[in-house]
């Protein structure tokens, strides 16, 4: 058996202030060992002090204890056995979290790239599970995205899976936040330092890498990198690229282009960004034959200005993105990219969620998955014609 230290801190019902004031004793102690199981501090198969511990810890009579636990065990949450004590139901966490049937998705953007397959394959394991799904946009803004936080805490949801918005970094403490709420939370796409939670990651460097090596392997040797910000994300893009350029003798353009405002992820409020930066690389007398960026909403918005331009892809220039395995749009059909499965990665969010609501697995848990990539090569990506290369 625990102590009732280690089980419930020093807390008294006293010091939990006016707001629970006008509840009964027994409800003040249900809610509070409730609360405990919620949060992942008191397991599946934990014993629980006695009656006359908890008494003295709660300063109450030991019928209103016994009350209480009555109460939590015809919720299925405690089982009291003759003559060993009172223990947290093996099934407690979830059947507590039952109630809290909304999983939260929260994205920095909902129409492109990745996200409308996150979307679809995270939803459609939350329904198998018997859970709603909300859906969060935060425009990759961490001040939206702290207000969107704060809304789930007030809304009791049952877990968030986040992709965190990069620009600057989401600090630890929005996440942190959900967690002391006890809600659990699956980071995708990319880590938050400081945090512990289950991270179904991109591999940043080796997406660079293949875009690079496929590049090489077409015979370019004048290449450009195109993206919008400096993040960590699109260093460890560049990274990757940069080490299979220099291991086949490839030149990176030296406009290599971050241009944008931090943050801004709408490829309609870069527009004229992107055009302007695009003209000066391509005005260059040794103008890269190929461009590799770092999103296929970005690339898409590329094809468009080049082919304005009068350049024919793969003959007169190649281009690659980073996207989904699914190709949703006609367009998104024509252009090279390396791919992941961001299917596969809705639908292990929303297991592993549900596997930390039920304890099967702690909220704090280090576990990690490295989504696999591969390349797509479309229509852009191909060898120049024999005068350009």
């Amino acid at each position: 058996m625990l102590s009732q230290n280690k089980l419930f801190g020093t807390t008294t019902l006293a010091d939990q202030g006016e707001a629970v004031s006008t509840r009964t004793k027994y409800e003040r102690i249900q809610e509070h060992v409730k609360k405990q199981i919620r949060e992942g501090q008191l397991l599946p198969g934990t014993a629980l002090p006695s009656e006359q511990q908890m008494a003295n810890l709660f300063d109450s009579a030991r019928s209103t204890v016994r009350q209480a636990m009555g109460m939590l065990e015809r919720e299925g949450l405690v089982s009291r056995v003759q003559g060993k004590g009172t223990f947290v139901h093996k099934d407690a966490r979830q059947r507590v979290a039952s109630g809290l049937d909304i999983l939260a998705l929260v994205i920095p953007e909902v129409l492109s790239g990745y996200y409308p397959s996150l979307q679809h394959s995270f939803e459609e394991a939350a329904s198998q599970s018997q859970n709603q799904m909300l859906v969060c946009c935060t425009r990759n803004n961490i001040d939206k995205q702290g207000n969107v936080i704060l809304q789930l805490i007030d809304n009791q949801v049952g877990g968030v899976a986040i992709v965190p918005a990069s620009t600057p970094p989401t600090p630890a403490y929005q996440i942190r936040q959900l967690q002391k709420a006890g809600i659990p939370v699956v980071l995708c796409h990319r880590p938050v330092e400081g945090i512990i939670a289950p991270l179904l990651g991109l591999p940043f460097q080796q997406i660079g890498r293949l875009a690079g090596e496929s590049l090489i392997e077409c015979g370019h040797r004048r290449v450009a990198f195109f993206a919008p910000h400096c993040t960590q994300t699109t260093d460890l893009y560049l990274d990757g690229f940069q080490q299979a350029l220099a291991e086949g003798g490839c030149e990176l353009s030296k406009d290599r282009c971050y241009f944008g405002a931090d943050g801004v992820i709408d490829m309609q409020e870069l527009a004229a960004e992107i055009t302007d930066a695009l003209q000066r690389m391509m005005n260059q007398p040794d103008r890269p034959t190929a461009i590799f960026t770092t999103f296929d909403s970005m690339a898409e918005r590329l094809y468009l200005d080049l082919t304005r331009m009068g350049l024919r892809m793969p003959e007169d220039i190649s281009l690659i993105g980073v996207g989904d395995k699914i190709r949703h749009s006609v367009l998104q059909q024509q252009i090279a990219s390396v791919t992941v499965n961001e299917s596969q990665l809705g639908r292990r969010a929303a297991e592993l969620l549900n596997q930390m609501r039920s304890g099967e697995l702690p909220i704090e848990t280090s576990d990690s998955y490295v989504m696999p990539a591969e390349v797509y090569h479309g229509t852009t990506l191909g060898k120049l014609q024999e005068t350009e290369i």
